[in-house]
């Protein structure tokens, strides 16, 4: 799609990049073109994903007659933009080529993408940017220019950071196709006041705020124009209560209009403003992301990470039996000082908080994060190529690292869909520990399968019937398999595989499928 002040065929400034896929927007270049000023009439904003052929890219870069292409660099399309900007480059020499965003921003020169282009601009760029194209188009000395000292001859240039409150909001600028289709992302704040090692968040000095009339005022348009969803990526959402229960009343008070809200939570952070709050809101409506990342105190430690697990333990307790927010955890693997076995116990103890959704995630090093200082002290090594998985430490082998590669995804098969809620709660009431008996299930699938995509539910349902004729008679496998594939919001016919099973025995009764509910697909399954 592409996005314009009008209709006009020739523009001399693109922003562009590729996103993961179509249902995401960029964010940060509605936020680009929302300060272009003077040169608005003069830029065009086109998104791709990352499955599009390059050439036909390239062919549409080109119809626009462009005289700079900035492109939006990220861990999830560096590759894809390398064999855009090769070709680009090549065919139209005189193009000037500017990159920006978090993968190129660090580390810039050893990067193989740095050799082919004109400019780099690192770290946020909403007023750079419009004054390298002014400079480039216009001149140095153009009277739009911020008066900062910033030489834009260079190829790499770095400013420093911009004035939050003179930042024009980008919000206008998501299309009636946007909000109907794909995520409105919005935020409140930028930076974080935690150092954790592994996240780029850790390089922030401080926590910016926009101002909050001007931000709900913008967001109550947006709710005008139908938008129902809103996902914050503010980093540490419940840091100042007093923010956030201004925002959480503002919804609140609209959110007979159907509103879904998404948070990134500060898990040890709860207090009683904010739990008043949450729990008037109605089922379906909030979803909080927490970042738990280790349960290891040592290993936390190693990382700067810093979490009052008593007090985790207490808030997912609270969001549990008090209200209906629907909980995302999300755990790391691969951690300096990790072990599968501290990990196991870390991931049980987790799972009896009660989260409705553990993420278990690969430890990646981004690029510009102080997590490369424990490469030497704990052997760390990882993958060249994005996403920059961690392949070995001194705690984890490569073997143990792939098998946690498939744990974390047939977790997000079984566990996290929502599908196999029964055959999940069996696992987790088995004796013993929950970690290593969904691991027996995962060699047990490994065994079955060569790779963990593209997998249909109808299989998996198959395999996790069989694995659990290993454990008990035929009849109460084939009860549990019935109750979650039948399940839910969506009715499903008893599978094939289990038919002729049927006849040799009674009739089995079925779940009955929730009606008339406000959740999300994936929220449904865990109902």
């Amino acid at each position: 799609m592409s996005l314009s002040p009008n209709n006009s065929t020739a523009k001399d400034i693109l922003l562009c990049t590729l996103n993961s896929t179509y249902q995401h927007s960029s964010f940060g270049l509605r936020y680009l073109l929302a300060q272009m000023g003077p040169l608005w009439d003069r830029t065009q904003l086109l998104e791709w994903t990352i499955k599009e052929n390059p050439r036909t890219i390239v062919e549409k870069i080109l119809s626009y007659q462009p005289r700079i292409v900035g492109f939006g660099v990220y861990i999830w399309n560096t590759n894809e933009v390398f064999d855009i900007i090769s070709i680009l480059k090549k065919v139209s020499p005189q193009t000037i080529v500017v990159l920006g965003g978090p993968e190129i921003s660090y580390e810039t020169e050893s990067q193989r993408l740095f050799p082919l282009v004109d400019h780099v601009i690192c770290g946020e760029a909403d007023f750079l940017f419009k004054d390298f194209c002014l400079a480039q188009l216009e001149g140095a000395i153009h009277p739009d220019i911020k008066d900062y000292k910033v030489d834009f001859t260079k190829k790499i240039i770095r400013g420093e950071l911009p004035n939050i409150k003179e930042i024009q909001m980008p919000y206008g600028l998501y299309t009636d196709e946007d909000i109907k289709n794909r995520v409105i992302y919005v935020e409140a704040s930028r930076g974080c006041p935690y150092k954790c090692e592994y996240c780029l968040s850790s390089l922030d000095k401080s926590v910016r705020s926009f101002d909050l009339t001007a931000f709900l005022k913008e967001i109550d348009l947006l709710i005008t124009r139908g938008a129902t969803s809103f996902k914050f990526v503010d980093r540490t959402f419940n840091l100042s209560p007093t923010t956030s229960t201004q925002i959480l009343k503002f919804f609140l008070e609209r959110i007979h209009l159907g509103l879904f809200l998404h948070f990134e939570m500060v898990p040890d952070r709860l207090p009683v403003e904010i739990r008043d709050l949450i729990k008037q809101f109605p089922e379906g409506s909030l979803q909080f992301e927490v970042g738990i990342q280790t349960m290891n105190p040592a290993v936390a430690a190693n990382v700067s990470r810093k979490n009052d697990l008593v007090k985790v333990a207490e808030n997912f307790k609270y969001l549990k039996e008090f209200t209906h927010v629907h909980s995302h955890a999300d755990l790391i693997v691969g951690l300096p000082g990790e072990t599968i076995e501290s990990f196991g116990e870390g991931f049980n103890r987790l799972a009896e908080m009660g989260p409705d959704e553990i993420q278990v995630g690969i430890l990646k090093r981004l690029k510009g994060t102080p997590i490369t200082r424990h490469e030497k002290t704990f052997d760390m090594r990882y993958q060249d190529a994005p996403p920059y998985q961690i392949l070995h430490t001194s705690t984890m082998n490569y073997q143990t690292l792939q098998i946690m590669n498939r744990f974390a995804k047939f977790w997000d098969l079984y566990a996290n869909s929502g599908e196999f809620k029964n055959f999940m709660l069996w696992m987790k009431n088995h004796d013993g520990s929950f970690f290593h008996r969904f691991m027996d299930f995962v060699t047990y699938l490994s065994s079955q399968y060569s790779e963990t995509h593209s997998i249909s539910l109808i299989n998996l349902a198959e395999k996790a019937y069989l694995f659990l004729q290993q454990h008990m008679d035929a009849t109460s496998a084939e009860t549990i398999i019935i109750n979650d594939y039948c399940n839910g919001y969506k009715k499903r016919d008893i599978p094939p595989f289990l038919k002729e099973q049927l006849k040799k025995h009674v009739s089995v009764n079925l779940i009955q499928a929730k009606t008339q509910t406000k959740l999300n697909s994936r929220q449904l399954q865990h109902q």
